[in-house]
């Protein structure tokens, strides 16, 4: 594992992959950001490291570091870019605030709450396994044959 000094400035480059943001990003959206240069969607992506550069002891070159979007859902409607919105700007304030006072006043803002506010309407993932399972089991029982 890279070491560099507490320090330096680690400067951080998505690489050119984008096949998981391909595959989250709808016909219609890919097309409008095309279209309309300046257009902008809300996504939330996990982040994977990949390689990096400018550690060893002497190198001139500064720290760097490329990251991978491995995962990617991006807000499909109005309402859902609204909630990823709030949630960005939760954690936004979590950061600056980090138990000191900000524009909205004292007090902490839970980023954890924000995210479950914002999620409540949301299928869990225990409701997307149960409709797996009613998916596979109404397959199963819906099955025609016909003898000739």
């Amino acid at each position: 594992m890279p070491k560099i000094d507490r320090d330096a400035e680690v400067e951080v480059k998505v690489d050119g992959a984008a096949v998981v943001l391909q595959t989250a990003l709808t016909d219609e959206q890919r097309r409008g950001l095309f279209e309309y240069p300046g257009t902008s969607v809300f996504a939330i992506v996990e982040l994977t490291s990949k390689s990096y550069t400018g550690h060893a002891d002497g190198e001139e070159k500064s720290a760097q570091v490329k990251v991978r979007i491995t995962l990617a859902e991006v807000a499909q409607d109005h309402r859902q870019a609204d909630l990823v919105a709030q949630v960005m700007r939760a954690m936004m304030r979590k950061r600056k605030m980090d138990q000191t006072l900000d524009e909205l006043g004292p007090g902490e803002r839970d980023a954890e709450q924000a995210v479950a506010e914002a999620l409540a309407y949301h299928p869990t993932e225990d409701d997307y396994e149960a409709l797996k399972i009613r998916k596979r089991q109404a397959g199963r029982g819906s099955r025609v044959e016909r003898h000739g």
